[in-house]
């Protein structure tokens, strides 16, 4: 029996205005089945958006506060209850949250905030036994990713495989850039593990206004005017490479993605509405140049840090995975 073909949702957008983004949203979502395809009443919905930094907030280096309104809206009247998590590498999720305008919504939904800190970790496969992840994310009964694309000086472009290693709790983070950073291939794939372990059941990537240059944080707005949705985080990744007309061997998560059989050709996955190559553009900025994943850290740096992360943090934990 043929496997059936991984379908992603591609339309037009452009403006946060509420209403207008209610409309854009329930277009796209309707050829994956509406919210409703993925929410059931009662369950526990993690809107997981891109919160990286408060220190620029006209910037668009994160998620739109209004497109986690209207998505936390549509979850509640299908009967889920919506809750935000992240794990900033700097602050925590809530002061990210409120310097880039999210406290109103924070108030009229009563949203909870989590940070994804602590001690409540869990592994994944036995190629990255030691890749800890947060337990409020695994347990969550519904993971909806909320990326803003945008380029990367370390990754060439973050979307939403790059999105999910917010469920790595913070200080973790700069573990694996220190253990895989050397090797792009291997810092991809764990990525692309992240992914996979958290196994988001819908991701959404704001491309209305995207960050271009020296992303994640130190570009420049970009008006795309794009909405995209998938149920499969690699083939929407996949989608918009070719929207932004970048090679995909050119980007660690999806490169890693294709080399493990996870994301295939356009032409294996299903357009509804529209296709990429409409959506093409040809003059996307990448950085203007590329920095080591690992961060050039010192290597007594290296050594301190590798020490009081099996001293202190490495633990052995049986691997887990959401349903």
């Amino acid at each position: 029996m043929q496997a059936q073909k991984p379908s992603v949702s591609l339309i037009q957008a452009r403006s946060y205005e509420r209403e207008t983004l209610r409309e854009s949203i329930t277009t796209l979502l309707e050829p994956l089945g509406g919210m409703a395809g993925f929410v059931k009443p009662g369950q526990r919905v993690l809107l997981k958006p891109n919160l990286l930094t408060g220190a620029r907030p006209t910037k668009e280096c994160t998620t739109r506060p209004e497109l986690v309104y209207v998505l936390a809206q549509m979850v509640i009247e299908v009967g889920g209850k919506p809750f935000l998590g992240d794990s900033p590498a700097f602050g925590s999720a809530k002061g990210v949250a409120v310097a880039n305008g999210y406290q109103p919504i924070l108030d009229e939904l009563n949203l909870p905030i989590l940070d994804f800190q602590g001690q409540r970790y869990q592994t994944i496969n036995e190629d990255f036994n030691h890749l800890l992840l947060s337990k409020e994310a695994m347990e969550a009964d519904v993971v909806i990713n909320l990326p803003k694309v945008k380029s990367h000086v370390q990754l060439v472009l973050t979307m939403g495989t790059k999105n999910l290693f917010g469920c790595v709790p913070g200080k973790m983070k700069a573990w694996w850039h220190m253990e895989a950073g050397k090797n792009a291939n291997r810092f991809g794939e764990m990525l692309v593990e992240t992914a996979r372990a958290i196994s988001p059941n819908l991701t959404i990537m704001d491309g209305i206004i995207g960050h271009e240059g020296n992303g994640p944080s130190g570009g420049e707005p970009r008006n795309l005017g794009i909405l995209g949705a998938s149920a499969d985080v690699f083939a929407l990744d996949r989608a918009f490479a070719t929207i932004l007309n970048v090679c995909p061997q050119d980007i660690p998560t999806v490169a890693a993605s294709l080399r493990l059989g996870l994301a295939g050709k356009l032409a294996e996955i299903d357009f509804p509405l529209l296709h990429p190559e409409v959506l093409q553009i040809d003059d996307w900025q990448l950085p203007e140049k590329f920095l080591p994943i690992d961060f050039g850290m010192p290597r007594v740096i290296k050594s301190t840090f590798r020490h009081l992360y099996i001293r202190f943090i490495k633990e052995p934990i049986s691997a887990y995975g959401r349903s």
